[in-house]
């Protein structure tokens, strides 16, 4: 049985040790993050474990308040010609008074230190190399514990890296990682444990799984979060509502459909929140414009004759073909009265079972309201654009994702994928529309093909804000 990797989680008050574990371990609850200081007055653990084996625990300790002092104190402790190495002296000191009253917290985080097999130093990187700092990691020194400094908040504009690399070189620290708790970098993980297995080359296997897994789950999660993405264009896209020709009636249609479609997009968002551990109010979405609606003459499109398995040239093309040319003579509008009649009578009985009613509904001067081509191509930049935000998010981040209308030239200006152009002639695979059969197997196959679709192409210009 493999033993679990120790590791606590050190460094000054507020720099983000909470928040590494909110990341780490994919926790937003984890701990408590605050920007007062010393908000972690305990030692907490998680454990990461791989097909039900613990390869690593961490352990979150308190801020380090007080080093300059707690130093200055430990050099006292020696008594004339003594030459104690460093755990010897720790040891003095937290047997000694001074470890249960004035240095209470650093003791805390020494003894964590010392039980574990290595620590993880984590800094802010936004801040000045300062004597304290300085003097936290020789105190830290004297546990005798192999030390990978962390620099947190790494991505921000005024971040010191140069600085402390060049300070910690000096201390005879050369390894180190940039792991920003807000925005990890895609590989920061993999660096990170990585870095690790430097350091204590006994636990490479393990850290190794580690990294497998953590692939292995980010690329399983992306592929789950393109499904969903598909299944809400699908259902947008085959939606349809049948409504009078009156003015009121049809703007309150439009409103009902704008409404049913905003909904299912929130739907969309906060399956996708969940999926990759997150709060609802991690992400909010701006106002859906729906224009006017679409108004589809998709009843004749070549998807809509192939579904009924009716060839182009016989049975009801033939007879809506036929019609067409009556009312082309008696001077009728495009899709009027003898060009219904005639697609009936040529379909026969399972035309008239299957879409007599859409094609009465025509005859009677109602309208087919469906979601537009642009709002589409909306849906699948917002939900794209979240979905690539939220695999770079970190959970120690605080602000929402904002999602607005991204620009992408591809779903822009190119034509909708394939299978949303199935879809409009398929109001049975909308969740949408009454009656609607979810389970029909080539609904299940344009879902696969727009998911993989969604899934290998970039998502390009995802902001987080």
């Amino acid at each position: 049985m493999i033993k679990p990797l120790k590791l606590a989680v050190v460094g000054h008050t507020n720099v983000g040790k909470t928040s590494l574990l909110r990341t780490l371990t994919r926790d937003r609850d984890f701990g408590e993050v605050s920007h007062r200081p010393s908000t972690t007055r305990h030692v907490e653990g998680a454990r990461l474990s791989v097909a039900g084996s613990a390869l690593l625990e961490l352990y979150d300790t308190p801020g380090l308040e007080d080093a300059i002092a707690l130093l200055a104190h430990l050099e006292q402790l020696e008594r004339p010609g003594e030459r104690l190495d460093g755990p010897a002296r720790l040891a003095r000191f937290l047997d000694g008074s001074e470890a249960r009253q004035r240095f209470e917290q650093e003791a805390k985080v020494l003894r964590q230190l010392l039980a574990s097999d290595a620590g993880l130093y984590v800094i802010d990187a936004r801040e000045p190399v300062l004597a304290k700092y300085k003097d936290e990691l020789a105190v830290l020194a004297d546990c005798g514990k192999p030390l990978l400094p962390i620099l947190n908040f790494s991505a921000s504009p005024s971040q010191r890296e140069a600085e402390w690399r060049d300070a910690l070189a000096r201390l005879g620290l050369h390894a180190l990682v940039c792991f920003d708790t807000v925005a990890p970098p895609q590989d920061g993980e993999r660096r990170l444990y990585e870095s690790l297995a430097l350091l204590l080359e006994r636990a490479r296997p393990q850290l190794q799984q580690l990294i497998a897994d953590h692939e292995e789950q980010a690329a399983a999660r992306h592929q789950a979060g393109a499904r969903l993405i598909a299944e809400l264009l699908l259902d947008c896209a085959a939606c349809r509502r049948s409504v009078a020709t009156q003015a009121a009636q049809e703007q309150a249609e439009i409103a009902a459909l704008h409404q049913a479609v905003r909904q299912r997009e929130q739907q969309c968002v906060e399956a996708l929140l969940r999926l990759y551990a997150f709060h609802p109010d991690d992400a909010s979405a701006g106002e859906l414009p729906l224009l006017d609606g679409r108004w589809g003459d998709d009843l004749f499109n070549p998807e809509t004759l192939r579904q009924l398995g009716i060839r182009v040239g016989s049975g009801m093309a033939a007879g809506a073909a036929a019609g067409a040319g009556v009312d082309l003579l008696v001077g009728g509008l495009s899709l009027g009265a003898a060009t219904v009649l005639g697609a009936l009578a040529g379909g026969g009985l399972q035309t008239v079972r299957s879409y007599g009613g859409r094609l009465l509904g025509k005859l009677q001067g109602r309208r087919e309201l469906s979601v537009d081509d642009p709002v589409l191509r909306l849906l699948a930049l917002r939900q794209r654009q979240l979905l690539a935000a939220l695999g770079a998010r970190g959970h120690a981040a605080t602000s929402a994702i904002r999602l607005d209308n991204p620009q992408d030239k591809s779903w822009r200006e190119d034509k909708l994928p394939e299978p949303l152009r199935k879809a409009r002639a398929h109001p049975e695979w909308s969740s949408l529309n009454p009656g609607a059969r979810l389970e029909q197997a080539e609904r299940q196959t344009q879902v696969e093909r727009l998911s993989g679709e969604l899934a290998a192409a970039p998502a390009r210009d995802s902001e987080q804000r």
